[in-house]
């Protein structure tokens, strides 16, 4: 074991001093200091103190990129890992997914079976149904963020700014005054009433807002989905209290009804189709 833990560490810190170099390679740094006695300064190499690249000659100049301002191959895929390490994160809080797989949660505990679907399904069909929904948002930011930013016509802020947007703009739509008037209070800014200054709204308050009202508005549908199936768990235990069958279990009786109810019902059309419609 220990053979095992020093080889991977031995591994570990050779890929970590490969990738530190490969990070160095694209800059090259050129210093020259004043104490050089080495070198014989000629009139060509005397700058007027106006000249910007005075100050430039007393200590490191870093050419990133051959001035270019471009963003190396490495620096890219350093942070196309760190976005992917986030994406998640970003799903699940940026998007309908919470709401989605809160209410669909709620929905196989009212039916009553307890691992059916399974958390896979479940969570699967939270995360088609996001892509569903968010799809006309993600398709607005990969047109005008990310496609232009990969051709270098737009710079970086510049698409952060840009690719915020629609997502501001969903959030927005879905998060209730309350919970916004809440967080602003909170952060000691003022709520506000136009849309320019909606916008200038940071996104650590519009993002814990967004979330609240996702939590509440999912839960308000939650207990709109359990009251028919409380109504049919409480006839059934009725019925078996007046019959004298207080040993056997009401959920035995009920669940096989309340199945009958939600087939009868069409229910997973009727969920998912008022589910998805809330965002719209």
């Amino acid at each position: 074991m220990k053979k095992i833990c020093l080889i991977a560490s031995i591994a570990f810190g050779t890929l970590f001093l490969a990738g530190a170099l490969t990070l160095l390679v694209p800059y090259r740094i050129n210093a020259r200091t004043s104490s050089d006695t080495t070198t014989t300064t000629t009139e060509e190499d005397i700058l007027e103190p106006s000249d910007p690249r005075a100050d430039i000659n007393n200590g490191f100049h870093i050419i990133y990129n051959n001035d270019s301002g471009q963003i190396s191959g490495t620096v890219r895929i350093l942070l196309v890992l760190t976005v992917i390490s986030l994406a998640p994160s970003l799903i699940i809080m940026l998007t309908s997914f919470t709401r989605i797989i809160i209410v669909l949660h709620f929905l196989r505990q009212a039916v009553g079976t307890q691992t059916a679907p399974p958390n896979q399904v479940l969570v699967g069909l939270a995360l088609f149904l996001t892509v569903f929904i968010m799809s006309p948002v993600f398709k607005d930011i990969n047109d005008n963020a990310i496609k232009p930013f990969d051709e270098g016509k737009i710079t970086q802020d510049d698409a952060i700014e840009i690719g915020t947007a629609p997502l501001r703009e969903f959030m927005y739509g879905q998060t209730q005054e309350k919970d916004l008037a809440l967080l602003c209070d909170i952060a000691k800014q003022d709520y506000p009433v136009t849309d320019e200054e909606f916008d200038t709204l940071p996104m650590t308050t519009v993002i814990p807002a967004f979330i609240l009202s996702e939590l509440r508005t999912a839960f308000v549908l939650g207990f709109l989905i359990y009251i028919p199936f409380i109504v049919i768990d409480m006839v059934v235990s009725s019925i078996l209290m007046s019959m004298g069958m207080m040993m056997l279990p009401p959920t035995t009786i009920s669940m096989p009804f309340k199945l009958l109810l939600f087939i009868l019902a069409d229910g997973w059309d009727l969920v998912i189709g008022q589910l998805v419609k809330s965002f719209f």
